[in-house]
This record gives C-alpha cells, structure tokens and sequence, in this order.
C-alpha cells in the first residue's frame, strides 16, 4: 500500500514550503515534490502604478531580499528612462548592495544553514537552530557575529534611509550624497567586514571542511545534478553582483550563453505546472525536457555555486584565492555538487566584503554629484543584479506618462526552483530505503533545498483570474476518484 510523508512546514528558508514524498509498497521513494503553497501577485500590483514607485513597491515582495528588488527596479528605471547615473551614484549603489550582500550570506552560512553543518545533519531537532550553534561555538563568538551583522545592516540604514525597505535609488542615480561622517562609518565598518568575512571562512575551513563525513555528502550522488549554471559577469568573467553581461555555462563548463539583460527573453522561458505557484525557469535554445538533468535538460542553477561555475575567477585577491583552494579541492570546474553552495556562499562574503573596501576606498564615491535627471519619455525598462540567491530581472513596460501596464520579474529562487525539484527528489530516493524514516533523515532531504537558500515569498507568481486552487482526492490504492477546479 503506498504511504505519503509530509513535511510541512519545511524550515529555515525564507517564505513557505511542503515536501511531499510518496513512498510504494516496499517503502521505497516513488517521487517527492517540493511545493510552495503560498501566492503572491506584486506583477499585478504594479499594473495601473506610476513607475517610480516600482523600487519602493517590490522591495516590500520580501523583508529579507528588499534591497535586490529595490535595486534591480532602480536599474530598470534608469534603463526605461534612457539616463545614466553619475560615477559616485554608481559606486554608492553597489557599496551599498555588497554590504546587503555580505549581511545576508551571513544570515544564511551561520542561522539558516550553519546548524546543518556546524552542529550536524542528523543532530537532535531541538540542537539544529542558533541556540545548537551558541552551545557548539560559544555565546562570544555568536554574538560577535551578530553584533557586526547589525553594524552592517545600520550601514544599509545610513545609505538607503531604511533597513528593510530602502529609498536610495532613483532614476539616475541615488537620493542623497555620502557625508564626510557617513563616509567614515562606512570605511571603519568595512574595516571590519573583511575581517568578519575571513573569520567565517576559517570558521567553514575548521568545523565543516575538516569534517570528512561532511565533505563526503558534499560530494555525494544523491546531492549532484549536473545542470547549467548562469551569473552576471564583468569585462574580465567576474563575478559581480550589481552589473555586467549574464554568462551561462553547460554542464560541462563551457560558455553556451552571454547576454545583456534587454535580451532575457530570447535566452529564459518559463514552465508552469499545476502542483506549485512557482514557475519553473529554463534555457529557451535547449527546452524545457521536464524533471531532469544533463545536457540536453533546459535545468539551469543560479547563486553562489552557479556563480563560481559561470565565472572565470573573482575580482578581488583574496577571494579569488579562495575560488581556485575550492576547486582544486573539488577536482575541477563546474562542481555539481550541491551542498558545495554553503561554500560557494562563504568565497562570495569575502568578496563582498573586499569589494566594499575597495568601492568606500575610491575618492569619487564622496562626489556630491549623484544624479542625472531624466529627461526622455520612458517605454520599456529592464534591470538586472545577482541577489543572494541569484539573478534577478525585472522589466516594466510603460505609457509615456509612465504609468506601468506590464511588469515581468524574474526572481532569483525561480531560477532555482526546477533544480530544486530534482534535488528534493534525489535525496529522498537515496536516503529513504525500506520504509526506514526518522527526523535525522527527512532533515538531510530539507538539505537538499536548504543549501540554495531559497526565498519562495520572491519566487512565488500569480496567473491571470483567480487563484487556480485545483482539489485532488485520491482512494486508499491511490487512484484519483475526484478533481474539482476554482479559476
């Protein structure tokens, strides 16, 4: 007799989730999905709205990605708009986006992932929290990381206006100039950032990468898919999250794609399936094949380990030190391996982190020269960053009062979310034999999603009408008997 198991709700990720795993009568996987139940509508809600109030509406999509939506809208708006920011408006921007980033890959690597790997995969539940991480590294050493992380996030404050929902950008640059004050908080507290960035590098180096059982399950089969990888790329192959071209790579590491953010559409396509209010995106040129990977699957991955494998190295030393310790360590590029992203995650804070030493540093960012006004009636817009959990795109389309009547966003955990499914699955299939399922085990199969650090209150779309809610009800040998359908 088949049996179902339920996870729900899945934990530590931002938004919500279920895993749903079907067993068969041996107790054997048969399939597991991973559904996000919850429904947004922010395209809609911009319909009818003045464009410029796009970055103040969609950084409120999520408190934890606020300043990636607000920032890839501001893009957009300078590109609807046809008007280029000032020097110091572009450095201010991406000083301020790397503090966003550095602040939230810590978030991740220390309370939503870390107690996976710090205190262990199959420790007791009530252990596999922050309070599971103060026992395992000392109540100092954690508040220490929490005293910075809110030193960063005032940082974000002092800039943008607001922690949670920033007002900096503008169409051509940004609201207001750095004071001499604002300016010297922010050298200090990037002073410390670095150093913050290398403590949690030799914290994953000495409780993780020393660990040889876990650095066996990173290397595993039942967490390896071999898909495309796709990231935003300077002049040089790069790493950078605020600007750049967005390259793509096959599985086999070769460059299949490169492109400016106005040509997404000939590159990205997206598939809807009716278990799921997220849609699942693919390479248009190679299709959508359904749940699988290789060569010849659309499947593609996006974030720190998608990153690492589109690029050619990182834009600053230290960092790019550290990418070339990763993948000699894993035997090459592209590593497929997915819970290599926590490590991924950590080479991308030190970067952050060397990056906004590097952009406080430059005397131009304390021009007081911050903006161009736009002049040019708007049209069509399209803005592209590399948020945390990946490529971010959004596009609007306007009157030319610039009143939106289409707005697309393509959101970073979307990019995700098909490899995702794959993931789930696999990891259900290879640790679930025999009807043998205890709490260790079906968290080592949220693992599989949790390494992505995934944000399904962004990811989550609306369809046109009404909610689309479909009801299934199933007999005991699992045979439908029953459908009723709303919208």
């Amino acid at each position: 007799m088949m049996r179902e198991v339920v996870i729900d709700p899945i934990t530590r990720l931002e938004g919500h989730g279920k895993i749903v795993i079907k067993l068969d009568e041996n107790g054997n996987v048969q399939k597991a999905l991973l559904q996000v139940p919850e429904l947004r509508g922010f395209e809609k809600f911009l319909v009818g709205r003045t464009v410029e109030d796009a970055p103040q509406i969609t950084s409120r999509i999520c408190g934890v990605c606020p300043w990636a939506h607000h920032m890839a809208s501001v893009k957009a708006l300078d590109d609807l708009f046809k008007v280029e920011p000032p020097l110091a408006a572009k450095l201010i921007r991406e000083f301020a986006y790397n503090v966003f980033m550095l602040e939230d890959h810590a978030l991740h690597f220390y309370v939503l992932g870390g107690p996976d790997f710090i205190v262990g995969p199959t420790a007791p539940k009530e252990e596999r929290n922050l309070l599971g991480i103060i026992k395992k590294l000392g109540a100092d050493l954690v508040k220490s990381v929490i005293v910075t992380r809110k030193k960063l996030r005032y940082l974000e404050q002092l800039i943008g206006g607001k922690i949670t929902h920033p007002v900096l950008g503008l169409p051509g640059g940004v609201a207001k100039p750095l004071s001499d004050e604002d300016w010297r908080i922010c050298f200090e507290t990037s002073k410390e950032g670095v150093e913050f960035a290398k403590f949690a590098y030799k914290a994953l180096k000495d409780i993780v990468l020393s660990n040889d059982q876990y650095v066996e399950l990173m290397k595993s089969d039942a967490y390896t898919h071999r898909t495309y990888y796709m990231g935003l790329v300077d002049s040089n192959n790069h790493v950078n999250f605020y600007d750049g071209k967005i390259r793509v790579v096959d599985p086999e590491g070769k460059e299949f794609a490169k492109f400016d953010a106005r040509e997404y559409l000939d590159h990205i396509a997206e598939q809807v399936e009716p278990w799921t209010y997220v849609k699942f995106t693919y390479l248009k040129r190679v299709g959508w094949k359904g749940f699988v990977d290789g060569k010849e699957s659309g499947i593609y991955s996006v974030a720190p380990l998608a990153r690492l494998n589109a690029s050619d190295g990182m834009a600053t030393p230290m960092a790019n030190e550290l990418y070339k310790e990763f993948y000699q360590a894993m035997g090459g590029k592209p590593v497929h391996g997915t819970l290599a992203f926590h490590w991924a995650r950590v080479i991308e804070m030190v970067y952050a982190a060397e990056r906004m030493m590097e952009l406080i540093e430059n005397p131009e960012i304390r021009s007081k020269e911050v903006r161009n006004l736009p002049k040019e009636k708007p049209d069509v817009g399209i803005g592209v960053v590399e948020a945390p959990r990946g490529t971010l795109i959004h596009h609007y389309e306007t009157d030319e009062r610039g009143i939106i009547k289409k707005a697309n966003l393509i959101v970073a955990t979307q990019n995700n979310s098909a490899r995702m499914v794959l993931s789930v699955d696999k990891a259900a299939r290879s640790l679930i034999k025999g009807g043998k399922i205890d709490d260790g085990i079906l968290n080592m199969v949220e693992m599989a999603f949790r390494a992505y650090d995934p944000c399904h209150a962004c990811a989550t779309h609306s369809l046109p009408g009404s909610m689309p809610l479909i009801v299934r009800v199933y007999d005991n040998n699992d045979n439908l008997i029953k459908e009723i359908r709303r919208g």
